[in-house]
């Protein structure tokens, strides 16, 4: 019913970045007939990996964003490169970003993280066994520092205000219907 209410006039790139293209769109509301422009990010899609060891420790990382210019607490992830399968770039971002190898992964779901502005998507990979097997393989401006904190103080540094990174509170979300533990309030 709703996508019957717009007609895509025109759209043209604004900006051009290494990974996220900007466009404006100009759409036409039919019921009312006013037009529009709108912003519409172009990103490939990304992953978030939800590490969890044998032991049922969580392998969290802390790096600086420079969206809210503070170090934030969240778990791996990164953009998929090619041809990849979330599968795929999910062990390549947890090796480069912490040195931890998972048994195994699955991905348990796909998100819109922001569908008013941004199309790509957001795929959520269970990765388990995961063990330490090496050093970090950083990029030249990444910093990151890996901690790991049991699946059962999740749902406290939620609560806390520690781990606000809406994506990968996503995840645990997702996780928690495959029973890993629960992260709902007290």
């Amino acid at each position: 019913m709703p996508d019957r209410s717009w007609t895509r006039l025109s759209s043209r790139y604004v900006a051009e970045y290494k990974v996220t293209k900007v466009r404006t769109d100009r759409y036409r509301f039919e019921p009312r007939q006013t037009e529009a422009d709108f912003l519409v990010c172009e990103s490939p899609d990304w992953v978030v990996i939800l590490p969890v060891t044998d032991d049922g420790q969580v392998v969290f990382v802390r790096q600086f964003r420079h969206g809210v210019g503070q170090v934030v607490l969240e778990i791996p992830g990164g953009l998929i490169d090619g041809e990849e399968s979330p599968e795929e770039a999910a062990r390549r971002e947890l090796l480069e970003e912490t040195g931890y190898e998972a048994a195994s992964v699955r991905k348990v779901a796909e998100l819109l993280p922001n569908p008013a502005l941004n199309c790509a998507h957001c795929h959520v990979v269970l990765a388990q066994g995961c063990r330490l097997v090496r050093g970090q393989a950083l990029d030249p401006l990444e910093q990151i520092e890996v901690v790991t904190y049991p699946l059962a103080e999740v749902g406290e540094l939620i609560r806390s205000g520690e781990f606000n990174h809406a994506q990968a509170i996503a995840a645990f979300a997702c996780a928690a219907g495959l029973n890993l533990g629960t992260i709902a309030p007290a």
